[in-house]
């Protein structure tokens, strides 16, 4: 998988909307008692989703987001499969990963989830990450920020240009977070614990159903709680996730009847759980060498859930240690006994541009790329590979086509403007990271590209107006953010 290149950049929003935090959607009044109004008072379902994505943008331009696709393929995979069984959903939900070894789990407007990388990593079983991920949905169907802020709004309105910073960073980093909320909030911060308690209550509640009907194992839930519990006992400093999602004895005793009132599903491992977890290990925590010595004691010991996923670990250590033929050799066995594995294809293209192979990864993602279109992990490698081979043109038409079912793929527009610069073409360089910034939310940075990439288009009349038009739209965006 390509790296992608470090963009800081600072982005101010003018946003107004009355006071607090935390997670968010709508409730079934079937089965769930009232917890004050449904917030459509402050927030309607539609000024949620343009929130939701403005503080995405932020969190793309403050925070390690893992833009990995294959792990973001995977825990869109799981999070989906519980959205279709979810009730009163009103987003197009987006899972991501956060790159961070702390255990958390956060959601917020128009249907956002993040988890971070270390809470993958604690959990043993795809039925207890499924389980964080069902509670976090709840969160979201059940609109609890913005009920949290149609509770708090009597005590003072705050602007989310005021507020959004620290919101996120409650959400992300909740110890520096609260910190840098406690100015604005202080005078409602015990409601607001209280509250969360209640909302707490209800996200169990309707997670565990959620995971149920989704055919997970409904102890997923009650397992990773009081895994939580038992770790961080005695610890003077809690994860992240216990400050935003306190877990006193009583709320694990609650999970675990719940859970108890429905048949136990005894679920054999999950490959791609496995897999997504070695990934983690080998490619974003620890030093190459000890990765290598850790998964090679795990396949001796056989300490393993599944031998390819320890495999497939050991192979990504020696790819990080620069050992690319021994990457190689695990690789290319690991694929040809499962030819539509996306993982080891992702591992193997890269240790192919390594080996400068580029035919053997391009041969390779081309057969699957005829049988998965547009999947984001067989595109975006494929297209790598194309240009690392100089093949700009046939990279450059795959990511046009990729982009027009994902037109706001953060990565895609980052090789694309790779592709462009390599190929000279200035002007389309220009419009490709006008739409990085664009994703960040710098609305004056991609504003500014887009004005010199008309400069560089001077005999080039229609890609001009497309520029013209650009402009307009992301000034009218500007504008709209403004005014809610």
């Amino acid at each position: 998988m390509f790296k992608l290149k470090p963009l800081l950049i600072s982005i101010g929003l003018c946003l107004t909307i009355n006071s607090n935090p935390l997670n968010a959607q709508q409730q079934n009044k079937n089965e769930l008692p009232e917890i004050g109004a449904a917030g459509s008072s402050i927030l309607s379902i539609d000024k949620e989703r343009v929130v939701g994505a403005a503080m995405m943008r932020h969190l793309r331009a403050t925070q390690p987001i893992l833009h990995d696709p294959v792990i973001t393929e995977y825990v869109n995979d799981i999070g989906n499969r519980l959205v279709r069984n979810a009730q009163d959903v009103n987003y197009q939900f987006k899972f991501f990963v956060v790159n961070n070894n702390e255990l958390n789990a956060f959601a917020f407007f128009g249907g956002h989830v993040g988890v971070h990388s270390g809470l993958i990593t604690s959990a043993d079983t795809e039925s207890e990450l499924a389980s964080v991920l069902a509670h976090e949905i709840s969160h979201v169907t059940q609109r609890h920020l913005a009920r949290r802020i149609e509770a708090q709004s009597a005590t003072q309105p705050l602007t989310l240009a005021g507020m959004l910073g620290g919101v996120l960073l409650t959400l992300v980093n909740p110890t520096v977070g609260i910190a840098a909320l406690s100015t604005s909030v202080a005078a409602s911060q015990q409601a607001s614990l209280n509250y969360t308690r209640g909302n707490e209550k209800e996200a169990d509640r309707v997670g565990i159903a959620l995971l149920v009907n989704s055919n997970f194992d409904p102890m997923g839930a009650p397992n990773f709680f009081g895994k939580m519990a038992e770790r961080f006992r005695y610890k003077s400093k809690p994860p992240a996730m216990l400050l935003t999602h306190p877990l006193p004895e009583a709320r694990i005793s609650d999970a675990r009847l719940r859970a108890q009132n429905y048949p136990r599903r005894q679920l054999p491992p999950s490959l791609s759980f496995e897999l997504t977890k070695a990934r983690i290990q080998a490619r974003y925590q620890g030093d190459p060498k000890r990765n290598i010595a850790y998964f090679k004691s795990v396949l001796e010991k056989q300490q393993y859930a599944l031998k390819d996923a320890a495999n497939y670990g050991l192979a990504l250590a020696y790819f990080a240690n620069e050992d690319y033929q021994q990457a190689k050799a695990l690789l290319e066995p690991l694929l040809a006994n499962d030819a539509r594995n996306l993982f080891y294809a992702d591992a193997l293209t890269d240790t192919y541009i390594a080996l400068d192979e580029h035919k053997s990864a391009i041969e390779m993602l081309g057969k699957l790329n005829l049988l998965m279109p547009n999947n984001q992990v067989v595109a975006l490698n494929y297209a790598n590979a194309l240009q690392k081979n100089a093949q700009y043109a046939q990279a450059e038409q795959v990511l046009q086509d990729f982009l027009l079912v994902k037109p706001k793929h953060f990565i895609a527009y980052d090789l694309l403007n790779e592709v462009y610069r390599k190929s000279k073409k200035t002007a389309l360089m220009h419009t490709t990271q006008a739409e990085i910034y664009a994703l960040l939310g710098a609305y004056p940075k991609a504003i500014d590209e887009l004005q010199t990439a008309y400069n560089f288009a001077d005999e080039q009349p229609l890609i001009r107006k497309r520029i013209k038009a650009r402009i307009l739209q992301f000034e009218d965006q500007q504008s709209k953010l403004k005014r809610l």
